[in-house]
């Protein structure tokens, strides 16, 4: 069987109506499973896993894209997380007997779909892009829902799919197809945002920091903290442990304390096991010492 993993993210994280009526259309279906719904109040976003079969996922997906357009308005929104539109990513992940050309073409064909459907513009990204400058989702989603109203209308944003001119409530939407990402956070002892902007910028790539790291700051509000938020884009190359032990460094030149630290969505198996070894301090460790990882391969 081909198995393919899907993260759709939608801009809502605080109504849970709301949130149900969305993600209805991925329940219950043949050939997919919705393995994973974590709402977040203060991202204001849901992030959902579906894993499985990737075109049986293609029409739930469309009727699920298709709430989110009618239930969401991002001129009312507001959150600690980038957003462009309503369902603001939709990727397709290789798992298992499926190539990254499948996943691609699994994107257009969802990609095309939408912006016929529901007049909801669509970005290709990542490996399903067109071109080198569509790659990275944060150039596509720079300036958000409010600015993407006079960017898209620039011809070097132009959507891949649809009509030059965001939906009126729910944006833009990029699809694309990638290798499978982390999305961590670490909570910092203090409600500094600057301490976390700083953080973030020490360990991102893009500011000299490790290779497969993406990095912000959000305040956790409820909490009276803030949080190191990041991508990691290959864990088999930047380990957590490392982003984490970092972190902690950086933490104690501004004399806080990291409080912990969150996975949001699904991670795999061998990224925790890299880290259970470091922390254990284990050697010549593998797979074949955990026993459900066994049994799931059985």
């Amino acid at each position: 069987m081909k198995i393919v993993q899907c993260v759709p993210n939608f801009s809502e994280g605080c109504d849970t109506a709301k949130i149900e009526a969305v993600i209805a259309p991925l329940k219950n279906q043949p050939g997919f499973k919705l393995i994973g719904c974590e709402p977040d109040k203060n991202y204001n976003r849901t992030v959902v896993t579906l894993l499985g079969d990737g075109d049986a996922m293609i029409e739930p997906l469309l009727e699920f894209v298709g709430k989110a357009v009618q239930l969401i308005n991002l001129n009312y929104h507001k959150g600690e997380h980038p957003r462009m539109g309503a369902v603001d990513v939709i990727p397709f992940v290789p798992i298992k007997n499926i190539t990254m050309k499948e996943c691609v073409a699994l994107a257009q064909k969802l990609g095309e779909k939408i912006a016929k459907q529901y007049h909801f513009p669509v970005f290709l990204y990542e490996e399903a892009a067109r071109s080198l400058d569509r790659q990275n989702l944060a150039d596509i989603r720079k300036g958000e829902f409010e600015g993407m109203k006079e960017k898209i209308k620039s011809k070097e944003w132009y959507p891949d799919y649809g009509t030059p001119e965001i939906h009126p409530t729910a944006g833009a939407v990029a699809v694309g197809a990638r290798e499978p990402l982390i999305a961590y956070n670490i909570n910092l002892g203090t409600d500094d945002i600057d301490i976390a902007k700083a953080i973030a910028k020490a360990i991102r790539h893009s500011n000299g920091g490790f290779r497969y790291i993406k990095a912000g700051a959000a305040k956790i509000a409820d909490r009276n903290i803030v949080q190191v938020t990041m991508n990691i884009t290959d864990y088999r190359k930047t380990a957590i442990y490392r982003v984490f032990e970092a972190v902690k460094t950086e933490a104690k030149r501004y004399g806080i304390n990291v409080l912990g630290s969150e996975v949001v969505g699904m991670m795999p198996l061998a990224a925790a096991l890299d880290s259970l070894a470091y922390y254990l301090g284990l050697t010549d460790f593998d797979g074949k010492k955990i026993l459900e990882s066994y049994l799931l391969e059985k």
